[in-house]
């Protein structure tokens, strides 16, 4: 009887972290790492959106819900999160084996280190100090799934051959390394679909934080196609700006409730910490 209490509990944990979670090929959340909780998602507008709260460090969660590997092309703010250039075609990305959980915590200063994602104001994100404001807000996942092998094929090289005289030129970013953080591998592939110009300016951005240890190595992944089989986009702002926006309805105070007891002196517990 215990173990199927526990069995429930862990399901329940489970079904909780996945409350959030958007997507089809993977699953995607964002949560806030100082406290654990995965943020609530709110769809308007056309679009999903989080609310972040300023200082926080946060990380994008992603789970591999497809048969075979997954490539992740990762941006943040419209900036690539390995490289650090404007998001588009022929980046780099993480690669998911089927099953695989991680969450994506930083912005990739080598192979040992990430400096964190942090919410923070707009004018002070990794995107806006690197002149490039026009995206704050947004964090986008574009999903691939992997070309498979031909029977008997001949070894793989790390970078294209040159093309044959009038032939077209090959993909570029179809046959190159990448990195891998701890048990979750990347490579170079497809870049993510821009966000719209017309999209308001954001007041909470995403910040440089402080360095943290974050292991990769290389890898190497064949895109099945060009263009992504999925795009996933979620939009963040702060609590007060989306209340403002119509986002968020604005939660309504619980009515006073008469105590029964008022001069009685309550039971108290060790309470949360900050």
């Amino acid at each position: 009887m215990r173990y199927l209490n526990l069995m429930a509990s862990l399901l329940a944990l489970a079904a909780s972290a996945e409350a959030g979670a958007l997507g089809s090929l993977a699953r995607v959340s964002v949560v806030d790492r100082d406290n654990g909780a995965t943020l609530q998602t709110y769809y308007a507008r056309g679009e999903y959106w989080v609310a972040g709260d300023p200082g926080s460090r946060y990380g994008i969660e992603i789970r591999n819900c497809a048969g075979g590997r997954l490539l992740a092309v990762t941006s943040v703010d419209g900036v690539n999160v390995l490289s650090g250039d404007t998001a588009g075609f022929d980046q780099a990305g993480y690669v998911f084996d089927p099953g695989e959980r991680y969450q994506i915590t930083g912005w990739r200063k080598s192979n040992a280190e990430v400096a964190a994602f942090t919410f923070t104001d707009s004018r002070d994100s990794y995107a806006a100090r690197t002149g490039r404001p026009a995206n704050v807000g947004v964090i986008g996942i574009a999903l691939f799934r992997e070309r498979p092998l031909a029977v008997n094929a001949p070894p793989r090289i790390a970078s294209p051959p040159a093309p044959e005289a009038g032939a077209a030129p090959p993909v570029a970013g179809d046959a190159r390394g990448s990195l891998a953080e701890d048990v979750t591998t990347m490579a170079g592939a497809a870049a993510l679909q821009r966000a719209p110009a017309a999209a308001p300016e954001a007041r909470l951005g995403t910040g440089h934080g402080e360095r943290e240890y974050s292991y990769a190595v290389d890898t190497e992944f064949h895109r099945m196609q060009s263009q992504p089989n999925e795009v996933i986009r979620i939009r963040y702002d702060s609590l007060e700006n989306l209340v403002a926006m119509g986002i968020i309805r604005k939660p309504r105070p619980a009515p006073h409730a008469p105590d029964a007891f008022p001069d009685s002196e309550q039971r108290h517990f060790v309470p949360d910490p900050r």
